[in-house]
């Protein structure tokens, strides 16, 4: 049998507050503005704020993008999907801008 002593008492609440206390920090941290663990949601902006991609593709919808990327990858042409403030853009990079119009051409 251990023995208890007239502090034992104060343990099990100590004890509690210390992990609680530990839950507060994290949550903190979790969920504090600017340095978030999820990633923010990206802002469209216009077809020439891609850096060297250049638009070689304008769909209708983003499925009719995906579809147009897809099948610049089939070729072995690397190929992004970008939501423009003007619609969804097929982006590549400039030295294989002609080679991907080639391709897409119906």
């Amino acid at each position: 049998m251990p023995a208890w002593n007239a502090f034992s008492f104060v343990f099990g609440p100590i004890l509690a507050l210390v992990g609680v206390g530990a839950l507060i920090l994290v949550l903190r941290w979790a969920f504090s503005r600017g340095s978030s663990v999820v990633a923010a949601a990206p802002t469209p902006g216009s077809s020439s704020e891609y850096g060297l991609l250049v638009p070689v593709a304008t769909p209708s919808t983003y499925i009719e993008g995906e579809i147009l990327r897809r099948r610049l990858e089939d070729a072995g042409l690397r190929a992004n999907l970008a939501t423009t403030l003007d619609g969804p853009r097929v982006l590549v990079w400039p030295a294989d801008v002609d080679r991907a119009r080639a391709v897409l051409q119906p």
